[in-house]
């Protein structure tokens, strides 16, 4: 009789129990007709009982309600089973099905929790989205990392003019100011530009090199500011930090700054202004704590005139200036930096090679018209190519080793000036002796050009002190 009566009992309050529970509950029969569902199934899908009740499973599907259901899986195997439902409102729920059976065995219902795992979701997302960021700053900064740690990099001089250069540098790099490098293609603005980042309080950052002349146009925004998740065709539904994001608290080199579009001048002004990036799909600003360091080859003055560089930008990045002397300017730094590439790549293709004093006179008195970058690229293909030990001048290119027929030393002369006398004396010694082996004897040579043998010979043996101490 108590039995009776608890069973009466729960048959009257069983709807009160099923709204009682803090999960979605749903009930259908075996052929897939909704019966019921609680009232945090409501909340959670925003249907009622009187928009279910009655309507099949399949219909509720196929009508976009739901994307997925249970029932008909759960009839077939007789089993649980367990599912991921996302339903128009965006919000995922997990279901988790079971069979219900009758006194002769026969599955008659299927019950159907569901419980709300969008905030889940969303969290998984975000630290998918953090892995994939970590992921790609990680791979940046390995590259970035290998540039550092090269010490073929570091500045490598002799002359008074880069010494000069570097203790402005230094000088520079102990402010926050933003520093515009000035030269020639190939003169060693990178390397510079490292410089600054080493002696600044930034050094133990990396330092997030951008090549501003080797980014496409219409990629040079999301690349430097980055985007939000599909902000354009082909973007990333993750999105991506641009490269301003990555340098954070550290330095950035901007090289070849002159080549930035127009439009992107303008977002850049307004960094070095406010310290603020907006992402690519974002009218959120960004604040960024970063130390710019720009460099050109171009002549910035000119641009702004032309209409081509911003005159505020120019304004702004013109603080900290430095300009940086053409290798032909600095001919003393030639042999050194021939010797300290020789080293590095005799080292790393395991030979050993010398310059013949010879070759090293013979470049110090060309042009490089490609400044450091063509000298260093000249030996490498050296090591490369020759099998040593000594580089002597007809081992030197073409444009280099015929100044030996004659010119060595003019180029030495013009930026090192002495006395015309002895530059012209020096000229005529070399002139007879090389005349001397062309023809045999001083008395043919004395023939030849109407001179006496005594001119000659007080000629061969004039010594100029100033010429040696020169070189």
């Amino acid at each position: 009789m108590a039995l009776k009566r608890c069973s009466e009992l729960l048959s009257r309050h069983v709807e009160s129990i099923l709204d009682a529970l803090p999960e979605g509950v749903f009930i259908s029969d075996a052929q897939g007709v909704s019966l019921r569902v609680n009232r945090m199934y409501e909340q959670l899908t925003g249907l009622t009982q009187a928009q279910i009740e009655g309507r099949n499973v399949r219909q509720l599907m196929e009508d976009g309600v739901f994307d997925c259901v249970l029932n008909p899986d759960i009839v077939r195997t007789g089993r649980p089973t367990t599912h991921v439902q996302k339903l128009k409102n965006g919000k995922k729920l997990v279901l988790m099905g079971f069979p219900v059976f009758d006194s002769q065995g026969e599955l008659c219902l299927v019950v159907t929790f569901a419980r709300d795992v969008t905030l889940l979701g969303q969290l998984q997302d975000q630290v998918a989205d953090q892995r994939g960021l970590i992921d790609q700053i990680s791979n940046q900064l390995a590259l970035v990392a290998q540039e550092n740690n090269d010490r073929s990099r570091e500045p490598v001089y002799q002359s008074r003019a880069m010494g000069h250069v570097l203790d402005l540098l230094r000088r520079f790099a102990e402010t926050d100011a933003t520093v515009l490098l000035l030269g020639e293609t190939g003169a060693g603005k990178d390397v510079l530009a490292r410089y600054v980042h080493a002696h600044s309080a930034r050094k133990d950052k990396i330092l997030v090199k951008v090549d501003c002349g080797g980014i496409s146009e219409g990629l040079t925004e999301s690349e430097l500011f980055g985007y939000m998740p599909g902000a354009f065709t082909g973007a990333s539904s993750k999105g991506k930090a641009g490269y301003f994001e990555i340098a954070n608290g550290s330095s950035i080199f901007l090289d070849e700054i002159g080549e930035l579009p127009l439009a992107m001048q303008t977002r850049l002004l307004r960094v070095l202004q406010d310290g603020e990036i907006v992402r690519v799909g974002s009218s959120q600003p960004r604040k960024v704590n970063v130390r710019v360091i720009a460099a050109t080859n171009r002549n910035l003055e000119e641009s702004v005139a032309a209409g081509t560089f911003r005159r505020d930008l120019f304004y702004r990045l013109n603080v900290a200036t430095c300009r940086i002397p053409a290798l032909r300017e600095r001919p003393e730094d030639i042999g050194v930096l021939a010797s300290h590439y020789l080293a590095l790549y005799s080292a790393k293709y395991r030979k050993h090679m010398t310059f013949q004093e010879a070759s090293l006179d013979l470049m110090r008195s060309y042009s490089w018209p490609g400044n450091v970058r063509e000298l260093q690229n000249l030996v490498h293909s050296l090591v490369i190519s020759l099998n040593g030990p000594d580089i002597s001048p007809r081992d030197l290119p073409s444009q280099i080793a015929r100044q030996e027929e004659g010119l060595t030393g003019y180029s030495e002369d013009i930026l090192h000036p002495r006395p015309f006398k002895d530059i012209f004396a020096d000229r005529e010694r070399d002139f007879l002796k090389k005349a001397i082996e062309v023809h045999g004897s001083v008395q043919k040579v004395a023939e030849l050009y109407g001179i006496d043998r005594a001119t000659v010979f007080r000629k061969l043996k004039k010594a100029v002190p100033a010429a040696k101490a020169t070189h």
